[in-house]
């Protein structure tokens, strides 16, 4: 018998204001804020089996330890229409990194959240 490890099936992103990032990728990116009981945390469903939050700080971890936040990771998220997102983030003040552009994932185009964090929208499934 052979034991795989599947994944991720959670990912969360550390960041200084629950309240406000939450409502970002709620109210910006367009992802399903789901009801939480942990209140150091907002969640969110991106499909089957995964999810995305945002939450509080562990202990130890320093936000403004001077390296940008998530520096080195790729996380992408699924958005059949990537520019009505693009056009919002726009409206909203958001920095877009890179694109829109047409890629392997479709129309596709990276931002950094409230927090720095960068995240890559793409169209494909």
């Amino acid at each position: 018998m052979t034991n795989h490890t599947a994944g991720p099936d959670f990912v969360a992103f550390q960041v200084r204001d629950v309240e406000a990032s939450a409502r970002f990728y709620e109210e910006v990116v367009g992802l399903h804020r789901l009801p939480a009981p942990n209140p150091a945390a907002a969640v969110f469903s991106t499909g089957p089996g995964s999810s995305f939050a945002v939450r509080t700080p562990l202990p130890g971890v320093d936000l403004e330890a001077g390296t940008p936040l998530g520096y080195g990771v790729g996380v992408w998220f699924h958005q059949e229409d990537a520019l009505a997102v693009h056009a919002r983030l726009l409206a909203a003040g958001g920095e877009v990194v890179e694109g829109p552009l047409e890629g392997p994932f479709g129309t596709q185009f990276s931002f950094r959240d409230p927090d720095g964090y960068l995240v890559t929208l793409h169209s494909r499934a």
